[in-house]
């Protein structure tokens, strides 16, 4: 079979390279084209309608901090029915702005997706494109070495050509690389962009359950000023009589379990206890609001942290739920309302009371940071917050006792000797 001159396989080269140039620079056919601008114009508008819910995400967070104000205010004020309302009526509206930020926050995250999606499509394209030419340029660059260097030498009485030739060689290689080069970069980026569409999609997922609690929450706040105006009847009179019956009823109960836990047992072991910082933060936002210390006559054994209801709540390391309950089912605003005790691995437990959801069951492993439950204003609580205590691990149990401050009652909740509470903030990041 006759054989092509090495100068018109040069020839061949260079007209393929032409019409590459023109495939690359030539503007496309109209309908290519319109193709092109429809996407473009797609991809335009989505990252518009991210900025705009950008722009009311940051607007409702502003209204939150607003209706946060009004509670802290609201809470330094002297307790009355009329507080109290405005207190759940504003609360209402604060968990209703959080329910709009994460509906707003769960459209923009879709957006963000459906943005990702089509940057996935371009770089898949952009891949295949390039694997074209770079197949294109190995079997242009077969061509130029099908023939060894003699034969070029022989073959072209122009040395001129024959070097053309060696120079397209080269060119044709150095553009191969720059090809590869490309392709491993764009490859790169394709991989990035399907890691960030994935978190993006868990981001989705947490939104989601997120809007489900709040939206749980929201029941449960409508229900307790419900209830609160049914005990009243809308009366000031009602109100600080309940207030005060209340209060007689949690000094009594406090006293009995201070006495109760105080004649328990436990001899301290300092090598079972972890040194250093070792938990992480419970909130996002810490504020703190009565310290591990003696209070009114008695001893804070925990730290509370300001937490309107409805904060997400998380575990400060990892463990096992050893128990959740409810102390308001038996003994109405004594204790601590909805808790949580989780055994962490560290030798430490720990409990979260005053809980508006508890979204753990007993048995569950849990990791440092997640959300285990929403704080509240539940039990033994003058205002939404969240309580924290930690013990030695083998000083505090799930346990019940008869509580004489509430006649046929049987409490049950985490239960500890004295001697195996710890201060939280000992183990906690410095503020």
């Amino acid at each position: 079979m006759k054989q092509f001159p090495a100068y018109k396989k040069l020839f061949s080269s260079i007209i393929f390279g032409i019409l590459l140039i023109i495939l690359l620079v030539i503007p496309p056919p109209r309908w290519i084209a319109d193709e092109a601008i429809s996407y473009a114009e797609t991809a335009t508008e989505i990252r518009d309608k991210i900025n705009q819910r950008s722009a009311d995400i940051a607007e409702i967070e502003r209204q939150i901090k607003e209706y946060q104000a009004e509670l802290n205010s609201l809470g330094k004020q002297k307790d009355s029915l009329s507080v109290s309302i405005k207190q759940l009526d504003i609360t209402k509206k604060k968990l209703d702005a959080d329910i709009s930020l994460t509906q707003n926050k769960i459209a923009k995250t879709n957006l963000q997706i459906q943005n990702l999606t089509g940057d996935i499509g371009d770089k898949e394209i952009s891949i295949q494109t390039g694997n074209n030419s770079i197949k294109n340029e190995i079997r242009n660059l077969n061509e130029y070495e099908d023939e060894t260097f003699i034969e070029m030498l022989l073959s072209n009485d122009d040395f001129s050509v024959v070097w053309n030739d060696i120079d397209n060689m080269a060119t044709v290689r150095e553009s191969m690389r720059e090809h590869i080069a490309r392709l491993k970069e764009t490859k790169t980026a394709l991989e990035d962009t399907r890691t960030e569409t994935i978190e993006a999609k868990n981001e989705l997922t947490r939104l989601k359950t997120q809007l489900s609690d709040q939206q749980k929450i929201v029941i449960q706040n409508t229900k307790e000023k419900n209830k609160l105006l049914a005990q009243t009847k809308n009366s000031e009179t009602s109100y600080q009589k309940l207030v005060q019956s209340q209060l007689e009823k949690k000094i009594a109960f406090e006293k009995e379990l201070e006495d109760f836990e105080s004649q328990l047992k436990f001899i301290l072991d300092p090598s079972k206890i972890p040194s250093g910082r070792v938990l992480s933060w419970p909130l996002d936002n810490i504020f703190v609001t009565s310290p591990y210390a003696p209070r009114w006559g008695g001893f804070h054994r925990g730290t509370d942290f300001r937490a309107a209801v409805g904060t997400p709540v998380k575990s400060v390391a990892d463990g096992v739920v050893k128990g959740f309950g409810d102390t308001d089912i038996c003994c109405p605003k004594a204790s601590f309302g909805k808790w949580i005790l989780i055994e962490h691995n560290n030798g430490l437990s720990s409990t979260y009371a005053h809980l508006s959801l508890i979204k753990v069951s007993a048995g569950q492993k849990v990791g440092r940071g997640t959300v285990i439950g929403y704080s509240g204003n539940t039990g033994s609580s003058t205002g939404p917050h969240l309580h924290l205590s930690l013990y030695v691990s083998s000083g505090v149990k799930v346990d019940s006792f008869a509580s004489k401050s509430y006649p046929g009652k049987t409490l049950t909740q985490p239960i500890s000797a004295t001697t195996a509470y710890l201060d939280p903030m000992r183990y906690l990041p410095s503020l």
